[in-house]
């Protein structure tokens, strides 16, 4: 069984294919961390738990209360008695105290996992998982904490959550109330974080792990370009392809904290949630909290194994959408930035369809008055200056082309310069008697009102009912201030961040009901909200405003840490790049595009002969080997990020009967031989053919002896290579 209560023992287990879960109770009825790790049978394993070293327990010493509290491993900490690390709880009751202790009162064990209502989370049914949830209790309070696991059979990743019942008599508040706690003893681990700013987003972080805490946070409203909301320890040993590695992240697009704390006894501490600061939801009587899902996953396949848990899970078991069909697509943003009409766009539609791109964006300007970034948010109708017969036409002459139309959008926000705020300035997010801050010359939507969800879907919906659009990309281009909502009372405006993010969440969850035949990316000023949350509802998502390649190598590496290659869109773009100005061959930026959500961010009628020629050679890769980078196993062969010469990847379908790498000589080197790189994931015994060349290898021998690439002359140098296992004769 998945999962199972040894009652002898006092031990919950809970298994995944290759790990073990396991907490325990004390005689209190504290309810504490026992182990996680690789699998182990055994489970009489209370004794980590360490209730018999000094301090004694409180049942034997009742002295000794807060001394006990300092150092139990609690699954689910609380703040109040003697644990001062950081809580994953604390409440505030009517007199104002916080204090609150949780004892175990029961569970039940369920197969399939039920969804967490307004919230995204994993999904799986009756014989594909299974979930325990486990009620502790605050005697006192009368506070319930329903903590919910659900384990999977076919993936190594676990799912956290708690949800937070008031059965008391009177009111309290919530200040924090995180999703998962993790107690380890400290192995000699670094910690991984994913660092970053608009337009170098999900930089790998890898420090050693200190007293104290580290770890990333956002207070952006978003979960954002400076931090993405996930956290790795990684023993310093650890490579891509061995060592014992944890990673966590948080299926959340707004604020939050990932964070390890290593104490004074070299225990290290792991809470994942929502961020406590500016954070206060007040529960009456019966009311309930849900907190986000946080997903854990344990590897000792170093991080690569690591990586490839969380690829799999995500598209078994959280993106709705990840068999959607994936378009190649020109996007008009750096082709005609807001200078365009329907002319442009059905001359770049015309090339499009000569070199065989499917899919046509309209990016910003095509709306309002929209000329410049200064106006026009929230008037989501067609400039029919710009396109006469608007929308409907586009799409229509686009379409007897074979090319679909797409387009962009930014419904969270407004332009003081807009009908919408003109009509409706409440509608903004302000605080009263304050000057709003504005970023971007744009204001956020109210969007905890439901008015102004209403307003904001009317007009998306009819939008999307009146022409042909088949592709929305969702973006939102400023962090929240001014946080603050007329709708709720001044005891609970510590409510008004998180009720921002689901109503986000219930206009993206309303938008892929209705158009099931849309597919939805999304996207923060390019990867501001690049997180599981956002994931749920859209199977791909901006990776990054940065569309230069070589700087894209190291963002897509950063990302590709936690999400799946599958997930990222990638687009061949202008040369010099608009970004940096930096020059690199049109051959290389289409095979670092390859990997993900594949399509070009040019104006393609501007392109040279020679280029021209190679976009449907790059479509005919994309065509047959995207589907190996979005479905199969990814491995990390090198990094430029931290070699400062080259970077390669690979990807290994399923069945292990092929394989693609993708190389890019990032700078060139003087006097020097051939690279050896070598494979990984390859089935050991069988032949494969590298289809280039025809050279024949068992999988061992690519593996162990090697790949040889270049010498190459030039910068910024790229080659693919593709592997097919030979099938012997029987």
């Amino acid at each position: 069984m998945p999962i199972e209560f040894h009652r002898r023992e006092g031990i919950f287990r809970l298994e995944t294919p290759g790990t073990t879960y396991l907490m325990g109770l004390a005689e209190d009825g504290s309810l504490g961390h026992v182990y996680y790790g690789p699998s182990v049978p055994d489970n009489n394993m209370g004794y980590l738990m360490r209730t018999g070293e000094r301090p004694l327990g409180p049942w034997e010493s009742p002295r000794e209360r807060a001394s006990f509290d300092d150092v139990f491993p609690f699954e689910y900490p609380a703040f109040g008695g003697g644990d001062f690390r950081e809580p994953c709880l604390r409440v505030r009751d009517a007199q104002g105290a916080e204090s609150c202790a949780l004892r175990y009162e029961g569970h039940v064990i369920r197969p399939g996992k039920p969804p967490l209502p307004g919230l995204p989370a994993a999904y799986g049914g009756a014989g594909e998982c299974d979930t325990l949830e486990l009620t502790l209790q605050d005697p006192v309070l009368k506070l319930r904490v329903t903590l919910s696991y659900t384990v999977f059979r076919d993936t190594d990743a676990i799912c956290r959550s708690a949800r937070i019942e008031n059965a008391g008599g009177g009111p309290v508040t919530l200040t924090a109330a995180l999703s998962a706690s993790l107690e380890l003893d400290n192995e000699d681990f670094d910690v991984l974080t994913l660092p970053g700013s608009w337009a170098r987003e999900r930089t790998i972080d890898r420090r050693r792990l200190s007293h104290g805490p580290q770890g990333a946070h956002s207070l952006r409203g978003i979960s954002s370009h400076q931090f993405s909301p996930s956290i790795i320890l990684a023993q310093h040993t650890a490579t891509q392809e061995r060592g014992l590695v944890y990673g966590g992240t948080l299926v959340y697009s707004g604020n939050f904290l990932t964070q390890a704390e290593l104490d004074q006894f070299e225990r290290v501490r792991v809470v994942l949630g929502i961020h406590p600061q500016g954070f206060g939801w007040r529960l009456e009587p019966g009311e309930s909290f849900q907190t986000p899902e946080a997903v854990l996953v344990c590897s000792e396949e170093g991080l690569g194994g690591m990586s490839r848990v969380f690829h799999d899970f995500m598209r078994r078991h959280l993106i709705r959408g990840q068999g959607k069909h994936r378009p190649s697509l020109v996007n008009s943003w750096e082709s005609f930035y807001f200078d365009f009409n329907t002319e442009k766009l059905l001359d770049l539609g015309r090339a499009a369809a000569e070199c065989g791109i499917e899919l046509l964006v309209v990016d910003d300007g095509w709306f309002g008055a929209r000329d410049d970034d200064n106006s026009s948010l929230g008037d989501w109708r067609e400039n029919t200056g710009k396109l006469p017969g608007g929308l409907r036409r586009l799409g229509e002459e686009l379409g007897a082309m074979g090319v679909a139309l797409g387009i962009w959008v930014e419904p969270e926000m407004v332009s003081k310069d807009s009908d919408l705020y003109r009509a409706h300035p409440d509608y903004a997010m302000t605080i009263p008697g304050r000057e709003p801050a504005l970023a971007r010359n744009q204001l956020v939507l109210d969007l905890t009102r439901r008015e102004v969800r209403e307003c904001v879907y009317s007009q998306i919906s009819a939008l999307l009912r009146s022409a042909p659009i088949k592709y929305v990309k969702w973006d939102m281009n400023r962090p929240l201030t001014d946080v603050y909502t007329p709708s709720l009372p001044p005891e609970r405006q510590g409510e008004t961040a998180h009720r921002y993010m689901l109503g986000v969440y219930e206009l993206q969850e309303r938008l892929v009901t209705d158009f099931p035949d849309v597919l939805l990316e999304n996207c923060s000023s390019g990867g501001a909200r690049f997180d599981a949350g956002m994931l749920y509802y859209s199977p791909q998502i901006w990776t990054s405003d940065n569309t230069e390649a070589a700087d894209r190598l190291r963002i897509q590496e950063g990302a590709a840490l936690i999400f799946p290659l599958s997930s990222m869109g990638a687009h061949v773009a202008a040369c010099p790049s608009h970004i940096n100005g930096r020059v690199t061959p049109f051959e290389t930026r289409g095979r670092v595009s390859l990997t993900g959500a594949f399509g070009y961010e040019l104006d393609i009628t501007k392109l040279t002969p020679a280029e021209r020629a190679l976009i449907p050679v790059q479509l005919e890769e994309y065509k047959k080997y995207g589907p190996v980078f979005r479905e199969g196993d990814y491995y990390r062969l090198a990094s430029w990020a931290g070699n400062g010469v080259y970077d390669a990847l690979m990807s290994v379908t399923k069945d292990k009967s092929l394989a693609v790498v993708v190389f890019v000589q990032v700078l060139s080197r003087t006097n020097c031989r051939s690279l050896r790189l070598r494979l990984q994931g390859l089935e050991g015994p069988a032949l494969y053919r590298d289809t280039a060349t025809g050279e024949v290898r068992s999988g061992f021998g690519w593996m162990r002896g090697g790949l040889l690439l270049g010498p190459f002359t030039g910068d910024f140098v790229s080659k693919l290579t593709v592997l097919e296992r030979v099938e012997t004769e029987k």
